[in-house]
């Protein structure tokens, strides 16, 4: 038997009120393409680690209410925050960095423009973005999708990561690692810049202004997506969430 399926709910104040209210994407997403009927256990997600086990009583038009029996801590998310930030890619890739960021685990998510960025954002890409994180974190179960941010410039995304205890700036032509990445404990922001790669002051600035570390990816250079992915990854490891 398949688990139930999961939605973000905005409208939970439990245990005080024992009902809440499915509307917008997430309705018409129960409703028209999971075929959702009166009577069926869903999983409703207060995007704050909380799971609240609850069975639809009513479906209208343009909503569903459901009954909450009880509630749950998530225990999928990650430990230690992870805050990755990445340049704007062009096409659809920035949306698969978000997936698969969201999959590993990530916090929060930043995007931004830097000089060789040739991507643009707007708000309706940022809501699209968004939405995608919501999808990935239902689908590998978390309870908590990581939010995606836009920063206009690139000053703006590396001063969004003060206090973390892990600075890491991820560039082509960083000839070795400053820290040892297999060593890292504590909260981690990562760099990895857009498919144009970093002008060497942006670089300068990532150390001298803002504390962050250079770091190397070996003696490939990878592409902008494949790096997103891998530092994501590598970090979750590294930091003990794929044991």
């Amino acid at each position: 038997m398949s688990a139930p399926k999961r939605f973000f709910c905005n409208t939970i104040d439990y245990p005080d009120v024992t009902e809440a209210t499915l509307d917008g994407e997430e309705f018409v997403h129960a409703k028209t393409v999971l075929r959702i009927t009166e009577g069926t256990e869903i999983t409703l997600l207060d995007n704050g680690g909380n799971e609240y086990t609850a069975i639809v009583t009513k479906l209208e038009k343009h909503r569903l209410s459901a009954h909450i029996t009880g509630v749950n801590r998530g225990e999928r998310e990650m430990s230690t925050p992870v805050y990755l930030l990445v340049g704007a890619l062009k096409g659809d890739k920035t949306e698969l960095v978000v997936q698969k960021a969201t999959e590993l685990g990530a916090s929060k998510i930043g995007v931004f423009s830097s000089r060789y960025c040739s991507a643009y954002m707007n708000g309706n890409k940022l809501e699209r973005l968004n939405k995608v994180a919501r999808e990935a974190a239902k689908q590998c179960y978390r309870s908590v999708a990581p939010e995606v941010v836009y920063f206009e410039n690139l000053n703006s995304a590396l001063a969004s990561a003060e206090g973390y205890a892990n600075k890491l700036f991820f560039c082509e032509f960083a000839e070795s690692s400053e820290t040892d990445f297999k060593r890292i404990s504590g909260s981690t922001a990562l760099v990895v810049g857009s498919e144009g790669g970093f002008a060497d002051e942006e670089y300068a600035a990532a150390k001298d202004e803002y504390g962050f570390k250079g770091m190397s990816l070996g003696k490939r250079i990878l592409r902008a997506e494949t790096a997103a992915v891998a530092v994501c990854a590598l970090a979750a490891f590294n930091l003990g969430e794929l044991e």
